[in-house]
């Protein structure tokens, strides 16, 4: 008998055919109204309430009463439905009850599995299928190899396709979309490329993942190419399409062929698809035509959220920050809401102007949002206070994540480093290596550059080794990394071996880097010849070029050539000279005592000069003791900036020099009112890969006995070769015995004897001072290589001195 209940309803259906997830092979040309009445009744009550749990119950419930719970059918579109609403395991007792499912019952549990992200699940009923000898249907492969997709299990996915082989499915287009996809998750591009090739049949989900998988890979010229055949094969592109087209013509930076995709698309009645809209807007963006991006977010008739975040991020990617929290505050009057992807644009937009104040007010609302365990948002915050300096709050946000990835690892680790915390960014990585997350390459170039500030040479080898078992050497940014490495630890040769591995690129931050190496060794003639070999090779020099250029020669003594190359940059590079570059020149004129050059110079700016130009030649009053002009420019920068203690020091030394000490202690009490303290002058060691640091005077190394009585010795034997100590170097107003004894307790002095002591017979001493290095020190150190027959490698504030055999690489002149 029929429930009345069923018959209620039944008016409200016309008959169809059997839903598509019946295998075709099994129910072909079966029709909705050849079933019997009562299966027909129910599959219509079912379709209509397939969103209401309570009533599909009760229908489930009707059907037993009825004894149809062993129809397939029935129990197709039950598991069907159970699995619609996320109740897969209801769904699965239902299944196990059919003694001998066929394939559209087996098919739809294996789907309903899928739905569910239940890929265990889904792999497990197929292995059971394929175990029982059902011969498995193109339906059953693809959402087999889709869970393999989603569990990331190649291995599996390789068995599923072989499946599909051997039941002669694998040219179905629909397996065929998801192999193609699937092959190019994991990177297999070229294989994917011949299985594509194979199929009788391609539609656009199929083109789709193919030119998707060259995307991903970065291979535009393939994108294009695959398209061009798409359309000659007749197949209509897809918005898909389109904006994938789009994203690749961004990624090779082709500003051309994008404006000729944007007019195709028109033409193919895109115009109006926010998918691709939005992935112009993207696309103009970043290839810096903001105000075109504009005018296409302008026109849009329906905006999402995606749009909005594409032209908030294309305002920030242009420097447009404040036009972006105007238009955020747009998204939130349209009551559309944001995401995290808002706020991740927004963070950025604080960090590129190191705007704190708004950031704060961001991770207070992102706290508020229940945002704040989110990886992406933490690690954006954590690179905003680390790029604002406040490192605390940044630690305090790294710590407190539950989960990290090698990203905010990175972001923390860079933070440290470019904020001067170069050993504790050193100590963070090992860390991070404890807790076994691998480094990526962006972790190790920061990872060098502290090594690089340190001066720890075995450290940075060890990186570069792991670099080069990773694969990640060939990367510009990365031999970039190791020349700046190896010049800044007195290994200039070994930057030079680097350098000739990469000089093949045409990258110019790569050749300015050579340059500069060579400018802090004072080989101003090595560092002209890479500028000159750059020119030849076809690489077009930039501002920065200029800059460690004209530094070498200042270090070098290369006057005319400094003076010449500057001269060039604008007159045949149409380089127009910032304060830095002008700031270079004079240090050049004031180093050679060519100081009224120097002002003249000045004088003749086409911009008001700052305090970088004035520095340089208030050192160059230093160096060759010119009071009465040094007194001068000393009074114009503290105009500029009063908060400044170098400018007192400098200052105060030349008064020191010519014994005024009345003016010293005058300069000196400013300071004190200012509340300004001087910088103090530490010297850096590495020994079995420990740092350790010694600052002037400073008593307290458990070694110091050793230490003292070591100095005691090698002055000695410095003064048995002549040596005068030059007392001028201590600006201070005691007598001569203890100038003396002051100038043997400078931080180097102390650095050469601990590394005497502890490092092996004729290995090579390497030192790191944060202040230049005085006239006695350079001396003493002379003198020292030569007692005892060892090089004596001192990188201080300007340059590198390599004292062998008492001579100095910077031939007295520094």
């Amino acid at each position: 008998m029929h429930s009345p209940f069923l018959f209620l309803h039944i008016d409200h259906f016309k008959p169809r055919l059997v839903p598509r997830y019946f295998s075709t092979s099994e129910v072909k040309d079966v029709h909705f109204n050849q079933l019997p009445p009562i299966i027909h009744e129910f599959l219509s009550v079912l379709q209509k309430f397939s969103s209401d749990l309570i009533r599909i119950k009760s229908i489930h419930a009707q059907i037993i009463t009825n004894a149809l719970s062993t129809d397939q059918f029935v129990s197709t579109k039950l598991v069907k439905t159970y699995c619609d609403l996320g109740f897969s395991e209801p769904a699965r007792q239902l299944f196990d009850q059919i003694t001998h499912p066929q394939l559209f019952l087996s098919n739809a549990m294996l789907g309903g599995y899928l739905r569910n992200d239940k890929y265990n699940e889904t792999l497990e009923l197929f292995r059971l299928m394929d175990s029982h000898g059902l011969k498995l249907d193109s339906c059953a492969c693809t959402f087999a190899l889709k869970a393999c997709t989603g569990l990331s299990d190649y291995d599996m996915g390789v068995k599923v396709i072989k499946c599909a082989e051997e039941n002669n499915v694998e040219s179905d287009r629909f397996f065929g979309s998801s192999m193609i996809n699937f092959l190019v998750k994991f990177g297999k591009i070229n294989e994917a490329r011949r299985h594509f090739d194979k199929l009788p049949q391609r539609d656009a989900v199929c083109w789709n993942s193919m030119i998707g998988g060259y995307l991903q890979t970065c291979r535009f010229t393939e994108v294009s190419n695959l398209f061009s055949m798409m359309r000659n094969c007749g197949i209509r592109p897809t918005p898909i399409t389109i904006a994938s087209l789009i994203q690749a013509c961004e990624g090779a930076r082709n500003l051309q062929l994008g404006k000729c995709i944007h007019g195709c698309l028109l033409v193919l009645g895109m115009g109006y698809d926010i998918l691709v809209l939005t992935s112009l807007i993207d696309m103009y963006s970043k290839m810096g035509q903001i105000k075109t991006a504009c005018w296409i977010f302008d026109r849009m008739t329906t905006r999402n959220l995606v749009s909005f975040n594409a032209i908030i991020s294309g305002f920030i990617q242009n420097g447009l920050v404040t036009e972006s929290f105007d238009l955020f505050s747009k998204l939130v009057k349209s009551g559309l809401g944001f995401d995290s992807g808002t706020l991740v644009g927004l963070l950025h937009g604080c960090s590129q102007t190191a705007n704190c104040r708004t950031g704060r007010i961001i991770h207070g609302c992102i706290f508020r949002k229940g945002f704040d365990s989110n990886l992406i948002l933490s690690t954006a915050i954590l690179d905003l206070y680390s790029k604002c300096g406040a490192l605390n709050w940044a630690s305090s946000v790294f710590n407190r994540m539950k989960e990290k990835n090698v990203i905010s690892w990175t972001a923390m680790i860079v933070g440290l480093a470019q904020n001067g915390h170069a050993e504790e960014a050193l100590n963070l990585f090992n860390k991070m290596q404890e807790e076994r997350v691998a480094a990526n390459s962006v972790t190790l170039v920061s990872l060098i550059y502290s090594c690089s500030h340190l001066g720890l040479l075995n450290k940075g080898r060890s990186i570069h080794a792991y670099w080069i078992r990773q694969g990640f050497f060939s990367d510009v940014v990365n031999i970039t990394a190791l020349i700046d490495f190896y010049a800044k630890c007195g290994k200039i040769k070994s930057a030079e071996r680097v350098f000739v591995k990469g000089s093949t690129s045409k990258d110019v931050i790569l050749w300015n880097s050579m340059i500069t190496g060579y400018g802090i060794h004072g080989h101003g003639n090595q560092a002209i010849g890479v500028y000159n070999k750059m020119i030849e090779k076809g690489v077009k020099p930039n501002q920065t070029t200029y800059i460690p250029l004209l530094s070498a020669c200042s270090h070098s003594g290369l006057v005319e050539e400094g003076i010449t190359l500057f001269n060039i940059m604008e007159s045949d590079y149409q380089i127009k000279p910032t304060e830095k570059h002008y700031a270079c020149l004079i240090d050049v004129l004031g180093r050679a005592g060519r100081l009224e050059e120097a002002e003249k110079l000045i004088g003749q700016m086409p911009f008001e000069p700052g305090g970088a130009v004035f520095e340089a030649l208030l050192s160059g009053c230093r160096t060759h003791k010119k009071i009465d002009l040094g007194v001068k420019v000393a009074d114009k920068l503290l105009g500029l900036d009063s908060m400044n203690p170098s400018i007192y020091i400098v200052l105060s030394n030349i008064y020191a020099e010519v014994k005024r000490w009345d003016k010293v202690d005058y300069v000196r009490g400013l300071m004190k009112k200012q509340g300004l303290k001087k910088t103090p002058g530490y010297s850096l060691i590495e020994v079995e890969n420990q740092v350790y640091a010694f600052f002037a005077g400073d008593h307290s190394h458990p070694r110091w006995e050793e230490i003292n009585g070591l100095l005691e010795i090698l002055r000695s034997e410095v003064e048995a070769l002549g040596h005068v100590a030059d007392t001028s170097c201590v600006l201070r107003n005691v007598d001569e015995k203890m100038k003396v004894k002051l100038l043997w307790c400078h931080s180097e002095r102390l650095a050469i004897a601990f590394g005497l002591i502890r490092t092996p017979a004729g290995s090579v001493i390497r030192i790191t001072k944060n202040l230049r290095v005085c006239s006695d020190c350079h001396s003493v150190s002379k003198h020292i290589s030569k007692i005892v027959k060892r090089e004596i490698i001192v990188r201080d504030a300007n340059r590198f001195h390599h004292f062998i055999d008492g001579h100095c690489s910077c031939g007295d002149y520094w």
